[in-house]
């Protein structure tokens, strides 16, 4: 029996298209820009905390207690000493993690002319990575080869990498030589001669302004940090984050090697601990949530009332099959089932649909870089979207829920209809 209802609902909907289209395009919409916000929305925060470990934070870093307490200066007189011998132990007692050394640095980039003279010059900020291996975590980790817009990645000492629009901005050549002004880790002038390999851009903009990517042995030389570093970078293998994980792997680190009379101890911090980055992804997580639960909200009411004024427009029809004697209790409970499969069929045509847009975002992205020159945020300026697991069920929640709570609130009139007025409203 009801199968036979079921099948009956379903020929009634594919015949009658004025109960059955208008209702499914509604709900396809609804559940299209459920899915598109909800993933678009993830995808932003994903970014953000995947640029931030690659370029800033790591999973994991380890730095001294007195550079951690003024790394926004970058103070290389700070940094890290026998580093060789910290990044073997760490290898030891996790084989199944990244670790790299990097070197930040600042100073002044002279372009010298055909005399030796200034021709050009500008502030840089530098990163020492490790370029010489030849399968290097940090090339892949900072995508390198990706990011690469003219020239070669280096392949000889002295060679670096240098954002595109300074090159532009220098007027600097693929092959020219660049000269390094700063000082050593111990406070001395030092100038340094580079070669420009190629030149990058990352798309996100700090980043992009003035960026120099240098091999850290280079770095070394240059500064006269020999076997130092400002920070050692954690990463998983997968490059995936696990708080809990990592805050576990901190905290062993920190036990072991505590030594509160030493300001130069060696301290780990997890992503989450480093500039509240924690609370700021709680806040944000927190603010999505509300955000998609409001628009999830919003298109229920908007869903609950098509399906509200869909089964108030069909009294006449409701009159007449009550006139030909079929029951209240049946002819309810077909409109409910006539309700369910018009929520199915719209939230998995606009499910389909939104996840079809949120992976072509989430493959190739919207460039808003234009928009975002004189931003001041870690994060690429390509938009793109996240698919999780919510995305495939988030828009059936108004797409069916509401839809069927609509009619279920229409159809209550059903048992209000007396016979006198069905003949009434028949003979009009």
């Amino acid at each position: 029996m009801k199968n036979a209802m079921l099948l009956f609902s379903i020929k009634g909907l594919l015949r009658d298209r004025s109960r059955s289209l208008f209702p499914i395009l509604m709900v396809s919409a609804g559940a299209f820009l459920c899915v598109c916000l909800h993933s678009s929305m993830k995808g932003t925060v994903t970014d953000m905390v995947d640029s931030a470990a690659r370029f800033d934070t790591g999973h994991v870093k380890i730095m001294t207690r007195v550079y951690n307490e003024l790394a926004d200066q970058m103070p290389n007189d700070l940094a890290l000493m026998g580093v060789g011998n910290l990044l073997e132990k760490l290898k030891r007692k996790h084989p199944d993690m990244i670790w790299t050394p990097r070197i930040k640095f600042g100073g002044l980039l002279d372009i010298p002319d055909e005399n030796g003279l200034t021709r050009t010059q500008g502030p840089v900020f530098g990163i020492g990575v490790d370029m010489s291996a030849r399968h290097s975590p940090d090339t892949k980790i900072l995508n390198l080869e990706k990011a690469l817009v003219r020239g070669r990645m280096p392949g000889h000492k002295t060679e670096i990498l240098i954002s595109d629009s300074f090159a532009r901005k220098l007027d600097l050549k693929i092959g020219e030589t660049a000269t390094l002004l700063g000082s050593t880790m111990y406070g001395a002038t030092t100038t340094y001669n580079f070669k420009v390999a190629g030149t990058v851009r990352f798309g996100m903009t700090p980043l992009d302004r003035s960026t120099m990517i240098a091999d850290i042995d280079d770095v070394r030389m240059a500064l006269d940090m020999a076997d130092s570093a400002g920070e050692i970078m954690g990463y998983t293998n997968d490059m995936l984050y696990d708080d809990k994980r990592m805050t576990g792997i901190a905290d062993a680190f920190n036990r072991d090697f505590a030594d509160p009379d030493d300001e130069f101890e060696p301290v780990m911090q997890s992503l989450g601990e480093q500039g509240m980055m924690r609370d700021l992804l709680r806040l944000v997580n927190v603010m999505v949530a509300i955000v998609v639960s409001i628009f999830v909200f919003a298109m229920s009411v908007v869903l609950w009332n098509a399906g509200l004024m869909n089964g108030i427009r069909r009294y006449g029809e409701i009159g007449v099959r009550l006139a030909m004697g079929e029951s209240k209790g049946g002819l309810y409970r077909s409109m409910i089932v006539e309700s369910v499969c018009i929520g199915i069929a719209g939230s998995a045509l606009g499910t389909a649909a939104g996840l079809a847009v949120s992976y072509w975002l989430q493959q190739n992205g919207i460039d808003f870089s234009s928009m975002m020159q004189k931003s001041a945020i870690l994060r690429s300026s390509v938009w793109r979207a996240q698919v999780t697991s919510v995305s495939y069920y988030i828009g059936f929640l108004p797409g069916v829920f509401a839809s069927v709570i609509g009619t279920m609130f229409a159809g209550i009139g059903i048992y209000r209809r007396q016979t006198s007025q069905l003949f009434r409203e028949l003979e009009v």
